[in-house]
């Protein structure tokens, strides 16, 4: 059964996938896409393919996928619902054998507030038309739990719009005859504008509020819909619970960013060419999850004057800027220059420490531009700081790959994936450290402090 469940010649080790929302992608032995799914966690989704006790809960599909499945690839993604859109990108695009869902061409629902009529109402569409002076928000690929939350705001006046088809507008009035079939305005359900029952500037006002509710602007709605939850379930009326409970979960939906527009064809290859990255750096090294965020630490100095350490960060092997960190080195420095161990240990040290005070940014794995002493810093920055994550160095003298503890270094062929991507992380590294430090010299120089600029960095 093992050839069936686990294709000993299938280029991925699913147990090193990320804990993260991202879109998988099984290919064939000839590259072909053959199989696309979405997942909340790729790493949970994609073992669950090869669990014998799931083999048969698809009918034919699974037993026929597994044994040509010889790569998997990923793309991770900002969240669930954006991968739920590149998803169905990508299936209309390659239209995989195995994927019967999302070749028809139908597009996920999107909600239209219609601000280019005088009175605006709310409409699910499948259509975006730019430019044509409306608002459309989304996609929304829940779109049940979306309908049943606008339903309950309709219901509840928290901005109620008019549910009705009819065209009309200050000019052209609605027909008596309309107004008086419509069960809407009989039964008090719809502001009704038609019938002068509230003013153009009023309606408007509450065509605002929709738009700013759908923009996120949720207010305090999250807190009274789970304080209702709450007051439901302690009266044990669980089905009420469940849907307050719900619409929590549709505001969570709207909250989801989606980037999915960021992913062109060329932004996709780039992904997957990462991953791939990311895996072989992971075998390299040993790591049994995959590094997909990644710190890198470097000095800079002049003769131990205007010390600098700086911190840049990689995820899913592309830059973080909003995660870079610079650090003004405050060890004292030897009178005859600078001591890059001491200053390697400091910057490492501070990072740690906060990391301490925010565990959700701690990444993967840490590199280190140098060799043994820069690994060497890094063990008493560890050991000061009460803690321990994954770190590796890379000389730049000849490329070699250090790991603690070991003797030699680890040296990989030019234009391998793993060292392309820890030379383009230490190339970056060195950059912004040495922009940092030139920078800090400059205003030296400008106040009269520092010393001549007769060396290198």
């Amino acid at each position: 059964m093992r050839h069936l469940l686990y294709n000993e010649y299938m280029d991925c080790r699913i147990e090193i996938l990320p804990n993260s929302p991202g879109v998988y992608i099984m290919r064939d032995k000839s590259g072909t896409i053959i199989y696309i799914g979405k997942a909340k966690n790729l790493s949970d989704r994609v073992k669950q393919y090869f669990q014998e006790s799931n083999l048969y809960s698809r009918g034919w599909k699974l037993p026929s996928l597994l044994p040509l499945i010889a790569k998997i690839d990923y793309v991770t993604c900002a969240s669930e619902r954006d991968a739920l859109v590149l998803e169905e990108k990508l299936i209309k695009q390659y239209q995989p054998f195995f994927n019967s869902l999302g070749k028809d061409g139908k597009t996920y629902p999107y909600l239209k507030l219609t601000l280019a009529e005088d009175f605006p109402r709310l409409q699910l569409t499948r259509r975006v038309v730019r430019g044509d002076k409306n608002a459309y928000y989304g996609p929304y690929p829940k779109s049940s739990m979306i309908k049943s939350l606008l339903r309950f705001l309709w219901k509840s006046g928290y901005a109620p719009l008019r549910p009705c088809k009819w065209n009309f507008s200050r000019e052209k009035k609605l027909a008596d005859t309309k107004i008086n079939t419509c069960i809407y305005y009989h039964t008090g359900q719809c502001p009704a504008p038609c019938a002068g029952k509230i003013s153009y500037e009023d309606y408007r006002k509450n065509a605002g509020r929709m738009a700013a509710f759908l923009d996120g602007n949720f207010g305090n709605l999250a807190e009274t819909l789970t304080q209702l939850m709450h007051a439901h379930s302690d009266k044990l009326e669980y089905e009420q619970a469940a849907v307050y409970r719900n619409f929590l979960h549709a505001l969570e939906h709207m909250k989801e960013r989606v980037l999915v527009g960021r992913f062109k064809d060329e932004k996709i290859t780039t992904a997957m060419q990462n991953t791939d990255k990311l895996k072989r750096l992971a075998e390299v090294i040993g790591l049994k999850k995959l590094p997909a965020h990644i710190e890198a630490f470097d000095n800079s100095h002049l003769f131990g004057r205007e010390a600098v350490g700086c911190m840049v960060c990689f995820v899913n092997g592309e830059k973080n800027h909003e995660h870079y960190r610079r650090f003004k080195i405050k060890t004292k420095m030897p009178d005859k220059g600078g001591s890059d161990f001491a200053m390697m240990e400091e910057s490492v040290y501070r990072r740690l420490r906060q990391l301490k005070r925010n565990p959700s940014q701690i990444p993967d794995l840490i590199l280190l531009d140098g060799g043994k002493s820069q690994i060497h810093a890094a063990f008493n920055a560890f050991e000061r700081a009460d803690m321990f994550i994954p770190f590796i160095a890379l000389a730049e003298t000849h490329e070699g790959i250090y790991l603690p503890g070991a003797d030699e270094s680890i040296k990989l062929p030019l234009g391998d994936p793993a060292l392309n991507l820890l030379m383009e992380i230490r190339d970056e590294v060195h950059r912004f450290a040495v922009t940092y430090h030139r920078k800090l010299r400059g205003k030296a120089t400008l106040h009269g402090t520092s010393l001549p600029t007769n060396r290198k960095d």
